[in-house]
């Protein structure tokens, strides 16, 4: 029977779509600016992001403790919030719509594995938040995941399939447990 052996785990087909010395400038950028407790001027953040070529339209808020891992694979549009210790491991492309929430501690995730693999191939594809969105605090977002106009992704939920427009979902895997109703302002 075939094992698992990490000793040959290549990984050629990848596109980190950036140099080498964009991705280590953009580490050290991330470590001074983003990941930390304090609250650094907002439109610093904005700024910095978008010279590292992310896409962010007007009125993005991004928490303290944000983690992004491709700045370039980011796409946002206008009021979106991003809550403290949320973790975009884009590696593959994410687009966020516009008015979207990710709450605290939230992991939208690009990339695994393939179990089947003796040498762990790394598989990506991408994450699409319609506007409207809201990711619950601590709730993961599978890579090929596509979550509809104003779905709702519950606190720990577990977001593995697409989620369909104006749904609730909770658990692990996320299941839609109820229709989101908007009360008007």
């Amino acid at each position: 029977m075939a094992q698992v052996d990490l000793s040959c785990y290549q990984n050629p087909e990848f596109e980190r779509g950036g140099s080498v010395w964009k991705e280590m400038l953009w580490i050290l950028c991330s470590h001074l600016f983003f990941q930390h407790n304090l609250a650094v001027w907002n439109q610093l953040k904005i700024w910095l992001l978008r010279r590292f070529g992310a896409q962010l339209g007007k009125g993005v808020l991004i928490k303290p403790n944000v983690q992004i891992k491709f700045p370039w694979k980011l796409r946002i549009g206008n009021h979106v919030w991003i809550g403290e210790h949320v973790w975009i491991d884009n590696l593959d492309f994410v687009h966020i719509g516009d008015h979207v929430c990710i709450s605290q501690g939230a992991l939208l995730l690009c990339g695994n594995h393939n179990y089947k693999s003796a040498t762990f191939k790394l598989m990506t594809q991408p994450i699409h938040l319609e506007n409207g969105v809201w990711i619950g605090a601590k709730a993961i977002v599978c890579p090929g995941v596509h979550c509809g106009s104003h779905a709702v992704l519950g606190v720990s939920a577990v977001a593995v399939n697409n989620l369909e427009k104006y749904m609730i979902y909770q658990g692990n895997p996320a299941q839609a447990i109820r229709i989101r109703v908007l009360n008007s302002k």
